[in-house]
């Protein structure tokens, strides 16, 4: 007979296996960020096409399609509010895939003076295991350490030429901690940044050289 702890260890794993199956059926999205209300016009996957094309400078060929492309939420009338995130599921996983590398290495991005944010789409649950690396990113640029944020919840870090993948934020807490005699307070909290979609930390990520470590999850 199954005791509540078997149930308990099958109700996680039924978890992870549905936040899985919700991060793959997101795979070909795209979260934009900052774009203003009503900046789309009436037809926004033309408006989409053209400026992810400007943006990216990339030549999309056969030209981007998409599957479908929503703002998120209700509409607001209080154009001082902050815009609508805009999902777009694009038709085609290597454009997503090539967006979303230029987007890694060539960011910011501007639309009439407008910072736009260029995002991959995760599930909330995966939203929120990504946050909780951020109240740790202060410490990372202080200890001059570079990283990234990837696959989508493995954080990697770079220190000395060696670098080691952390999939949990209380795993890298005990990693920073060695590096100085005070330990860090870990605040296991929502960081106020946008993460959602989570794109992988730009402008800190070097060339995958020299030693590895890996920490499994």
């Amino acid at each position: 007979m199954a005791t509540s702890q078997d149930r308990d260890q099958d109700l996680l794993y039924l978890k992870s296996k549905l936040t899985d199956l919700e991060d793959r059926s997101r795979r070909d999205n795209i979260r934009l960020l900052g774009i203003p209300e009503k900046e789309e016009g009436t037809n926004i996957q033309a408006f989409l096409s053209s400026s992810l094309t400007k943006l990216t400078s990339l030549n999309f060929d056969p030209p981007l399609e998409f599957q479908h492309t929503h703002r998120v939420g209700p509409k607001r009338s209080d154009t001082s509010l902050r815009p609508r995130p805009i999902i777009a599921c694009l038709l085609r996983h290597i454009q997503t895939r090539q967006i979303l590398q230029t987007v890694r290495n060539h960011g910011p991005f501007w639309i009439d003076q407008h910072n736009i944010r260029i995002t991959a789409d995760y599930s909330k649950d995966t939203n929120e295991r990504r946050k909780a690396f951020l109240p740790l990113r202060p410490r990372l640029h202080q200890l001059k350490m570079k990283y990234g944020l990837f696959d989508p919840t493995r954080m990697w870090v770079t220190k000395n030429g060696v670098s080691t993948d952390f999939y949990k934020p209380e795993e890298l807490k005990l990693f920073l901690d060695s590096f100085q005699h005070q330990p860090m307070d870990f605040i296991s909290k929502s960081c106020p940044l946008d993460v959602s979609g989570g794109n992988e930390d730009n402008g800190t990520l070097p060339p995958r050289t020299g030693e590895r470590r890996h920490n499994p999850p």
